[in-house]
């Protein structure tokens, strides 16, 4: 009877494990497909970049150290590797545009241009797919790191390989830079 009640015992362990280590891994696969969902819409973005400098620099040819700050902006967030990386690059290239925008404010022509405006007005739905993507991005590493970080699974799921996630986030250092308005010389 004992050597059944024992067996009974280590299958009911040996089955929780089983079940524990199958969580947190469907748990880091929602998070490396939410990573992805970020990655393809910050590709979309990067994309529409060029095309939106393109034609800013027909009607603003001599605001050319604006101009350069985007590209420049562009090129270091697609280097950006890791989320912490990568949103340190996105605030910047958000800066940038921003810059960009609040310049095509000096220019009426290039306000009324048609295709200025459609690229503004998709870059902005890309904006918004991009934020929606962080907020699910952050939901999965915060799922994650908690079940990381739970009884029973904390007690082997770093020895298993199941390391914990950075959010997606702005650094505090970076904070005040966001929240001021762009600066545009004439």
């Amino acid at each position: 009877m004992t050597t059944w009640i024992l067996l009974g015992i280590i299958a009911l362990v040996l089955l929780s494990g089983i079940g524990i280590y199958n969580r947190l891994v469907s748990l880091r696969q929602v998070t490396n497909q939410a990573w992805s969902d970020v990655d393809v819409q910050l590709k979309q973005r990067y994309d529409l970049i060029p095309n939106l400098v393109e034609t800013v620099k027909g009607y603003a040819a001599h605001e050319k150290d604006t101009l350069d700050a985007v590209i420049n902006a562009r090129n270091v967030a697609i280097s950006a590797s890791g989320p912490a990386e990568a949103a340190a690059a996105e605030n910047q290239l958000s800066g940038a545009l921003r810059q960009l925008f609040a310049l095509s404010e000096a220019y009426p022509d290039l306000k009324a241009n048609q295709n200025f405006l459609a690229l503004q007005t998709e870059l902005a739905d890309v904006e918004n797919k991009i934020a929606a993507a962080r907020r699910f991005f952050n939901n999965a590493v915060q799922e994650y790191n908690a079940a990381t970080e739970q009884f029973p699974a904390v007690l082997f799921a770093r020895s298993l390989g199941f390391q914990p996630r950075t959010f997606f986030e702005v650094p505090e250092t970076e904070r005040v830079a966001i929240q001021a308005a762009p600066k545009v010389g004439f």
